[in-house]
């Protein structure tokens, strides 16, 4: 059986992948992956494509064993793997916990390569992945500091993870955009004992656009997918002018 395996399904872009995967691909199944089960069932009304229910916390290394086990059970081909479980959190070093530092590097690292580890075996040739890193990949971010060094992470891996996968004929993008003004991330980033460090998010994209941009440069190939404007410029200025100077770039911006 073809089948799209997506993270961080019960909202945002998760959730929106799923729909427009439903719509643009001929599949089987796709299995949903995220904590609340609730949110995975009404999503099922809203595609034609059967969802494969899976409630797991991607933070829970048990989680993975039984992922593994149902698809050395079931076999699927898998056509698409999507990894967009994540999570980010604004402010200072001082209003994040140690817990909340750990979860994000657990889950927008360490889950994502555990993921993309435990489906490779059941992709053949054709098949994408998409790794939803961020424009915040491309440079230091202060009051982000450990999503940012996160997102990294998940670029770099995805772009060697390309290369190494080229004769394979699987492709590998990184998708990664900027603000999202219609997903939870902002409200739950915001969370902290000080939610002033970035004052606003202009120019902040939806995650239709995102998605169909990510899965239109999934398709032909592209290495990295920028969905917009201001985080395809920011990759560009990031090539060319130091991480200090674009620090101090963002301390003024995020003033605005």
């Amino acid at each position: 059986m073809r089948i799209a395996v997506v993270t961080g399904a019960s909202s945002g872009l998760g959730s929106e992948f799923i729909r427009q995967i439903n719509r643009k691909e001929s599949l089987g199944e796709i299995w949903v992956i995220a904590r609340r089960k609730e949110r995975l069932q009404a999503l099922q009304k809203q595609v034609r494509t059967k969802l494969r229910i899976l409630p797991f916390d991607l933070t829970d290394r048990k989680s993975f064993r039984e992922i593994s086990a149902l698809l050395a059970a079931e076999k699927p081909s898998v056509a698409i793997l999507v990894n967009a479980a994540g999570f980010g959190k604004i402010g200072s070093y001082q209003d994040i916990s140690l817990c909340d530092c750990d979860n994000m590097i657990d889950l927008n690292c360490r889950a994502a390569v555990d993921m993309t580890q435990t489906v490779l075996p059941y992709m053949p040739r054709g098949s994408r992945i998409l790794q939803v890193c961020s424009t915040a990949a491309f440079q230091p971010f202060q009051y982000l500091n450990v999503y940012a060094a996160s997102k990294s992470f998940l670029y770099r891996y995805s772009r060697a993870l390309r290369v190494e996968l080229f004769s394979r004929g699987i492709k590998v993008t990184a998708v990664c955009p900027y603000w999202i003004k219609d997903t939870e991330f902002i409200a739950t980033a915001q969370k902290t004992g000080d939610s002033s460090y970035i004052r606003g998010f202009p120019l902040a994209s939806r995650e239709k656009h995102i998605v169909g941009m990510a899965l239109r440069d999934s398709r032909i190939g592209l290495p990295v997918s920028t969905p917009g404007i201001v985080c395809t410029l920011h990759r560009i200025a990031a090539k060319f002018i130091p991480g200090e100077l674009m620090m101090g770039i963002w301390e003024l911006i995020r003033h605005l």
